[in-house]
Parts: structure tokens; C-alpha cells; sequence
């Protein structure tokens, strides 16, 4: 089971679907907690709307998954649109590149709208008289957003990208679902739980080994990643108080 560089694979196979959903989920879900958040545009029904983004994180992994396959497996309905369009008689489904999208676009449309709300949150907790004053110093939307709404939302977007990561090294369900025990095409959609999963009763030890590396590995990421997003204005505040001390 963990022969042949297969934990290596798996491992690689497991943060390339969290990258591809990651990416567009936290890139939709600012630009829609700035512009919920936003005065100016004055949006109508955004509670509505609020439940419409949320309503995907309701609904199972496994109903979503079964959804997906569907539309893109062999006769399904995207797969009919894509065939005409391309002229390519394989299904997504059976596809390694198109596989990967396809748990990347489920995880995506599941949990953008929670990293929404958890990003408005914090835009609505920042003091509007930063923004009035940014105005009246002549500073353009883009210009406010880069250095008043990310620096001071940074703990709120570690705390995402973290809970993220960890949630992405533990994906088993859609992938699962999607590619089936082989992991689909060429065995990309094999994650690190899906050979945990596989070898819980004929390979006690290596799962064993594989779910405390599963959790070194999440420790490791999200220490570095809480380092990284660290916010500048706690560490000034906090070095500021300990020479006031001495």
C-alpha cells in the first residue's frame, strides 16, 4: 500500500485539489465580502443573496459530488455540451486534468460562501473613519483595499487559510466519489484519507504512521502559515509594551 513513492503521490494529489479550489474560493469570496461591505454600491436584496452564496455549505459533500458526476460522466448533460464543443468523445469524469476541476469546482461552490460571511465579518469590524480619511487623502478604491482592508483583516484570513489547508489535507468524500477507489484517471484523485480509508484493515501500521504524518504535516502548514499572515500591528503593539516594562 505505501510502496512506489505512493505516499508522496498522494500527498502531491491532495494539496494540487486544495490549491484549485482554494484559489478561486478565497478570490470570489473577497471580492463579494467587499462589495456586500461597501457603502457606496448600495446593494439591494444582499440578503438574499447572502443566502444564496450560503446555501451550497448546507447541502452534502456526497449530494454535490453525485450531482457533478452526473452532468460530466459519460451522457451527462455538460458532457453532451462539451462534446459538441470540443469533439472530445472522454468524459471529464475519465479525464486527469478535468477530474482535478471538477473536485476543485465542488469544493469550491461548498465552502466559498462560510469564507464570505467570515470575511465580511471582518471588513465590518475595521472602523469606517479609516476609510472616510483614505477618501479625503485622494486614495482610489483599489489603493484602500490593498492597505487598509487586507492588512487589518490579516488574522481572520490566516484563521481561512489555515482551517482551509487542514480541511484540504483530509479530503476523502468528493474526491472518493468522483474517481472511485483507483482515484480516478491515473490515480490523481488518491488523497492521503483515501489510503488511510483503504488500509485500515490490511496495513494497521502504515495508517497508523500516514494519519500522524497527516497531522505533523497540518501542524507544520499552519504554524508557518500563522507566521507568515502574523499581524504586523499586534507584534508593534506587543514589542512597544515590553521596552515600556523594561
Amino acid at each position: 500500500l505505501g510502496g512506489n513513492g505512493i505516499f508522496t503521490s498522494s500527498l502531491k494529489n491532495t494539496m494540487v485539489l486544495w490549491i484549485i479550489g482554494f484559489i478561486p474560493q478565497i478570490i470570489v469570496s473577497l471580492l463579494l465580502a467587499v462589495w456586500f461591505t461597501d457603502i457606496r454600491l448600495k446593494l439591494k436584496a444582499q440578503g438574499f443573496f447572502k443566502t444564496v452564496i450560503y446555501l451550497p455549505n448546507v447541502i452534502m459533500a456526497s449530494a454535490l459530488s453525485l450531482l457533478f458526476y452526473s452532468l460530466f460522466a459519460q451522457d451527462g448533460a455538460m458532457y453532451t455540451i462539451i462534446k459538441s464543443i470540443t469533439g472530445n468523445p472522454d468524459s471529464w469524469v475519465n479525464m486527469v486534468g478535468g477530474s482535478r476541476v471538477i473536485v476543485g469546482l465542488i469544493n469550491f461552490m461548498m465552502w466559498y460562501g462560510n469564507t464570505t460571511i467570515l470575511l465580511m465579518a471582518a471588513i465590518m469590524g475595521i472602523d469606517t473613519s479609516l476609510y472616510e480619511s483614505a477618501q479625503i487623502d485622494g486614495a482610489n478604491p483599489t489603493e484602500t483595499f490593498w492597505q487598509i482592508t487586507i492588512p487589518l483583516i490579516k488574522p481572520i484570513l490566516a484563521y481561512v487559510l489555515v482551517t482551509s489547508m487542514i480541511g484540504g489535507l483530509q479530503m476523502y468524500d468528493v474526491p472518493y466519489l468522483i474517481g472511485g477507489k483507483t482515484g480516478g484517471a491515473k490515480g490523481v484523485l488518491m488523497t492521503l484519507v483515501s489510503q488511510i480509508q483503504q488500509g485500515k484493515t490490511t496495513a494497521v501500521g502504515y495508517v497508523a504512521a500516514l494519519s500522524v504524518l497527516v497531522f505533523i504535516v497540518s501542524a507544520i502548514l499552519g504554524f508557518i502559515t500563522l507566521k507568515l499572515m502574523e499581524d504586523d500591528t499586534v507584534k508593534t503593539r506587543y514589542k512597544k509594551k515590553k521596552k515600556a516594562r523594561a
